[in-house]
């Protein structure tokens, strides 16, 4: 199970982090979900509830009484208590008991997944701990949450691992009846009705997953496949992802389709292809543990000027879990938006695509996006590297 896997992890990065506490405050979560939640618990929550994880080891639930089943039933905790009233008694109970000096919470001024306490039910939990000793204890859990996401347990590797698998074999039935004349949509419609036969879910918004872009571009990368049938001498690109027993894939794959007496693409297209493909194989080899996202990033980067193109007007890549774009620490330049993500130590077992782009206006984009794990020594590829054009015929 892996909810059990990720709660006896976060015990030991506590410990690591020398965090004596760490407290998921949430309610109604299927309206206002944690992003932390699904991690630790299999189950919704209703009412004001408190998950408590202790550097000690002891895990304790705080639930309303008709949630107290479900998540006794989960087997995480130790002890699961359920009140009917209100939760503040049986909070600052605990709280007496175990008296943490340090309470983690989930809030971040750059990680979305790290920020899923809601300001209310901050302002809630202040309340609560009015006038005790515990309302100055509180920290950010942000180094916590951002190690339960990103260090991958054998269990959540095989099925990102599942997910990539099937993500190919995707790519590979559109290679075996890909033609020109075929519309970006009428593509898009096949993946969709592939992917629910595999009982996969999109591994982002519908609209866009597959993203399918073909001939020479206006639109931005997360726009939606279009009526435009394709052409010869034009590339096509697309972008796809699923999320198959929770988690995902996140892949691009791409095509030529040759004109009339063409045996291979255009030289500007082969060297253009050739540059993002070895601009991955460069990063890779240097992605190890301790680096840092900007460093790896900055391989790519430099290389595809060095060749003379634009850089790309995005991060390298992004870690993939339970969502697509998943985790803190980022394959990405210092750039304002970014934050401190750039900065964030690598580690091993943290899974990240890399994805570099040129744009060539004449014949559309030229985006390759694998996914890797790292490894003590480099990236191991969890995707099999396109390392030629594939070309569809006239």
């Amino acid at each position: 199970m892996i909810e059990k896997e990720k709660a006896n992890q976060a015990i030991e990065i506590l410990r690591e982090k020398g965090i004596d506490l760490w407290l998921i405050f949430v309610r109604e979560t299927k309206i206002s979900p944690d992003p932390s939640l699904p991690y630790i618990l299999p189950s919704s929550l209703t009412w004001q509830s408190a998950l408590m994880f202790f550097s000690d080891g002891e895990r304790i639930a705080i639930v309303g009484e008709l949630d107290r089943q479900e998540v006794e039933k989960s087997g995480i905790f130790h002890r699961v208590i359920p009140y009917r009233g209100g939760i503040k008694e049986s909070l600052l109970g605990v709280l007496k008991e175990k008296n943490p000096f340090s309470i983690g919470l989930n809030y971040s001024l750059y990680d979305p997944t790290s920020d899923g306490l809601s300001y209310g039910m901050y302002l809630l939990l202040q309340e609560h701990l009015d006038s005790t000793r515990f309302l100055h204890r509180i920290t950010s859990s942000e180094e916590v949450v951002q190690a339960l996401r990103s260090r991958k347990t054998p269990a959540e590797l095989a099925r990102i691992k599942k997910s990539v698998k099937e993500t190919e074999n995707i790519f590979h039935k559109l290679t075996e009846i890909l033609k020109v004349g075929m519309k970006e949509a009428e593509i898009a419609e096949l993946f969709k009705k592939w992917m629910e036969e595999l009982g996969a879910e999109p591994a982002w918004d519908l609209s866009s997953c597959p993203a399918v872009f073909s001939g020479p571009q206006r639109v931005g990368a997360h726009s939606s496949p279009t009526e435009k049938s394709i052409r010869e001498g034009e590339l096509l690109n697309i972008d796809f992802g699923i999320k198959l027993n929770g988690y995902c894939s996140d892949l691009q794959r791409m095509w030529y389709f040759l004109r009339k007496g063409e045996k291979e693409p255009p030289e500007k297209i082969l060297r253009a292809f050739n540059t993002i493909k070895t601009s991955i194989e460069m990063s890779a080899k240097e992605l190890k543990p301790g680096k840092k996202g900007a460093e790896i990033d900055s391989i790519a980067r430099s290389y595809i000027k060095s060749r003379g193109y634009d850089e790309y007007p995005h991060a390298l890549g992004h870690q993939v879990g339970r969502e697509a774009h998943d985790g803190a620490a980022l394959l990405g330049p210092n750039w304002e938006r970014y934050g401190s993500l750039p900065f964030i130590p690598l580690e091993e077992s943290m899974v990240f695509t890399l994805e570099p782009r040129i744009n060539l206006p004449d014949y559309g984009v030229v985006s390759l996006e694998e996914m890797v794990i790292i490894r003590k020594d480099g990236a191991e590829f969890i995707s099999h590297p396109q390392k030629e054009l594939w070309l569809v015929p006239a």
